[in-house]
């Protein structure tokens, strides 16, 4: 399963119920027909920014941190899936190929979230350079683009 599915799982399940372990959310995922391990569960619950709050009744629950506009970072990784045909890693660079028409768009949508990974960006008809401080968050970046792109769109 791809992470960022199991990822808006994990986000559907803690606002749902009241989740106070790791296992007790494993367990809502294997119900849910999601497979993973208590580490895979540890790093997404790292990345998603997942916290141990109290509620109401002053039971501590997983709650999801929320910093910066997750809207836009929603529609960042929405665009992604839905125009992205391919990533390459160049040294610090990404080369992104969308489909016709959409890498001004893309690149426009990346540097309004003014994102740390990206130092800037150089768009194009159908092509985007990404240019990021290093080679080591570049290669994060491409990963990130990686796990967010629709393998079911096809160009000829």
């Amino acid at each position: 399963m791809k992470k960022s599915l199991r990822q808006a799982k994990i986000e559907q399940i803690i606002s749902q119920y009241s989740i106070s372990t790791q296992d007790d959310l494993l367990n809502k995922l294997t119900d849910a027909g999601i497979s993973a391990t208590q580490a895979t569960i540890s790093r997404d619950i790292r990345e998603m920014q997942i916290v141990k709050s109290a509620d109401g009744t002053g039971e501590l629950r997983y709650t999801i941190f929320k910093v910066g506009n997750r809207t836009e970072q929603n529609r960042l990784y929405t665009t992604i899936n839905d125009v992205v045909t391919n990533v390459t890693q160049v040294e610090f660079m990404n080369i992104v190929r969308t489909l016709p028409s959409d890498g001004n768009m893309l690149a426009a949508i990346i540097d309004d979230l003014s994102l740390p990974e990206v130092a800037g960006t150089l768009a194009g008809h159908d092509t985007i350079f990404i240019i990021s401080p290093n080679q080591v968050v570049a290669k994060k970046f491409n990963q990130k683009i990686k796990e967010h792109i629709n393998e079911n769109i096809y160009v000829d």
